[in-house]
């Protein structure tokens, strides 16, 4: 089962600290598995952490986390090959893709050296639910800000394209993402960007934003425009996910 139209979940969120668990899948995670329509069974998640290097620290970390949310996980390493035969039919046996955050420069360069920017075309065409966050958000977009070259703030601006918008993540908590973004808006960079505060994520159907949600009170979404020379930014009130149950 796989959601009836393309569909991506594009966060600056999705992860908390657990009491005995160094990371749990907070409301964002589990919004994309609902998002997919998959019910009736454990649901099917691939984690990709291509953005840190497939940290294999950190996809134990991730393996746990769906372990206690009660999917059935299965990591994609590009590092130092892939570990599985036919990425293709492995992406495409899923409800949903996460993506880790990290460098999103790394991570489209490996991707297309693999082939993995079509196939995650093919898979978004087929119904499988896109998501993850920061670099995770940015991959879907046009591109956005990162600081994949180093601690100063760049843009990017050939992320895959499924999303014909920039993207700006970490809204609230990095003080040079919001000025970036705006002059990319305003010199014609980007037509317009969405972007979110941590803990929000912002829901496509297609291409089409159809619902700003978030996993944290008091956090928002953002929508950035041309108008003339100038930027103008919106603020969309995001609709609050319920708790996890753990």
């Amino acid at each position: 089962m796989t959601a009836s139209e393309p569909t991506i979940l594009a966060t600056s969120g999705g992860h908390r600290a657990g009491a005995r668990t160094r990371v749990l899948f907070d409301s964002l995670v589990h919004h994309a598995v609902d998002l997919s329509g998959a019910h009736g069974r454990r649901p099917r998640v691939m984690y990709v952490g291509t953005a840190i290097g497939d940290a294999e620290h950190f996809t134990a970390r991730m393996t746990e986390a769906a372990r206690i949310a009660g999917f059935d996980l299965t990591p994609l390493h590009l590092f130092p090959m892939p570990n599985v035969e036919d990425i293709e039919a492995a992406v495409l046996e899923q409800d949903v893709v996460w993506v880790m955050g990290g460098s999103v420069a790394n991570l489209l360069a490996v991707w297309r050296v693999h082939g993995l920017d079509r196939i995650m075309r093919r898979a978004w065409q087929a119904g499988v639910v896109l998501s993850g966050v920061s670099a995770g958000s940015l991959c879907w977009f046009q591109g956005g800000a990162t600081d994949s070259y180093g601690p100063r703030l760049r843009p990017i601006t050939d992320s895959l394209g499924l999303l014909p918008y920039g993207n700006g993540v970490h809204y609230d908590v990095d003080a040079g993402r919001r000025p970036l973004i705006h002059r990319l808006v305003a010199d014609g960079t980007f037509t317009q960007a969405h972007c979110t505060d941590d803990g929000v994520g912002l829901v496509y159907r297609g291409t089409e934003l159809v619902e700003a949600v978030t996993e944290m009170a008091g956090k928002g979404a953002y929508l950035v425009r041309r108008e003339g020379d100038a930027a103008v930014e919106e603020r969309i009130e995001p609709r609050p996910l319920p708790a996890t149950p753990y």
